[in-house]
C-alpha cells in the first residue's frame, strides 16, 4: 500500500487488492493557496465534508460522501458520522491493512466512531490546522484508537500557511529526527508489533 499526502486533509492511497492497482483519493478539495492538483483520476473518491468544492475527478470514480459501508474494487469502505453535520470519518481495508482517516476533528471520538475506527493499523490524523486537534487531544484520540502507525496531516504547508508546524506534536510524542517522506510504502508484514510508529509525510 502506497500513501501520500496532497495537502490539507487530502490523501492518496494506492492499493492492489487483486491483480490491478486501485487509487483512492480522500478529500480532494480545491485549495485557496499553494500547489494542488487541478484534477485526479482515482478509482475511488471519498469525502469527509461532502463533495462541494472538490477538484475534478476524471474518469468514472466510485464516490462516497455519506455514512455507510460498501466494497468496491476489492476495497472495503466504512464511513461513520463525524462530530459536525454532514461530516464523516472513514475507514478503508485493503491488502489486509486497515486505514482510518478522521477528516477535520477537534475532540475525542464517541462510541459509534470508535466502533468503526478503533484498532486500525494506520491512523491519518489532523494536527496543527485551526479546525483540527491540539496536541493533548490528539494524543487522547490516538490512545483510544491504538493504531500501529500514525500519519499526521493538515499541518503547515503552502496550502495551509496559517496551520502550525508538526514539530511540537512530534516532541509531545517523544519523536526525534523524523525526516519527512514524500510517499510511504506499507506492507502487512512491516507493521510494527510493539511500539507505535509515526510517519511524517512531506506534501506531494
Amino acid at each position: 500500500m502506497h500513501i501520500s499526502w496532497l495537502g490539507n486533509t487530502a490523501v492518496k492511497i494506492q492499493a492492489k487488492p487483486f491483480d490491478k492497482d486501485i487509487v483512492v483519493v480522500i478529500d480532494p478539495y480545491k485549495q485557496e493557496k499553494g500547489n494542488f492538483p487541478r484534477n485526479l483520476a482515482p478509482n475511488i473518491g471519498l469525502y469527509t465534508r461532502g463533495e462541494k468544492n472538490s477538484i475534478t475527478l476524471s474518469g468514472n470514480p466510485f464516490i462516497l460522501d455519506t455514512p455507510g459501508e460498501c466494497e468496491h474494487d476489492g476495497i472495503l469502505i466504512s464511513a461513520v458520522h463525524g462530530h459536525e453535520e454532514d461530516t464523516t470519518m472513514i475507514r478503508i481495508d485493503a491488502e489486509q491493512i486497515s486505514v482510518g482517516h478522521l477528516g477535520f476533528i477537534k475532540k475525542q471520538l464517541n462510541d459509534k466512531q470508535l466502533a468503526v475506527l478503533s484498532g486500525v493499523d494506520i491512523l491519518i490524523i489532523p494536527i496543527g490546522h485551526p479546525n483540527s486537534l491540539d496536541n493533548e487531544t490528539a494524543i487522547k484520540v490516538i490512545n483510544s484508537i491504538e493504531p500501529r502507525i500514525i500519519i499526521p496531516i493538515a499541518y503547515f504547508s503552502d496550502n495551509d500557511p496559517q496551520a502550525k508546524p508538526i514539530d511540537s506534536f512530534l516532541r509531545e510524542m517523544g519523536v526525534k529526527n523524523n525526516k519527512p517522506e514524500t510517499k510511504v510504502i506499507i506492507r502487512k508484514k512491516d507493521l510494527p508489533q510493539e511500539e507505535t510508529q509515526i510517519i511524517v509525510l512531506s506534501k506531494e
